[in-house]
């Protein structure tokens, strides 16, 4: 085998890995949702979104930075902006900011989407549930 097959080889077989073992690989098989059924959220720190969707589905969403002012409700608004297509199947899809309403706007970078189960539901705190 040449130095060239090898090389195509190992790195087919890396970027296979890297897929099956990557959080973003795992949070894009949820199902999708349109973003009109976005219903309501709630921020468990400056770093955790959780997204209702409809009436009984509960989305995580993990931040790669996030804003410490998510967590000051009634000051601040969770702004999603939808270039588009209006599904979201993963963090790639969430376009979102946190805005004051008077010249204050911060991005926001998701970096996880993940559905809970209704069990992971039913254990949410009450104060975070959206």
């Amino acid at each position: 085998m040449s130095m060239r097959s090898l090389l195509a080889a190992g790195a087919l077989a890396l970027s296979a890995i890297a897929f099956t073992a990557s959080p973003s690989a795992a949070a894009t098989s949820n199902s999708c949702f349109f973003a009109n059924q976005w219903e309501g959220w709630k921020a468990d720190g400056p770093n955790v979104l959780y997204l209702r969707v409809n009436l009984h589905d509960i989305y995580r969403v993990e931040l790669s930075a996030g804003s410490q002012e998510l967590t000051w409700p009634g000051s601040y608004h969770l702004i999603s902006v939808i270039r588009g297509s209006n599904s979201i199947c993963g963090p790639l899809d969430l376009q979102l900011a946190v805005s004051d309403g008077h010249g204050y706007y911060q991005p926001l970078i998701a970096r996880s989407l993940v559905k809970l189960t209704p069990e992971e539901a039913a254990h949410l705190p009450r104060n975070l549930i959206p």
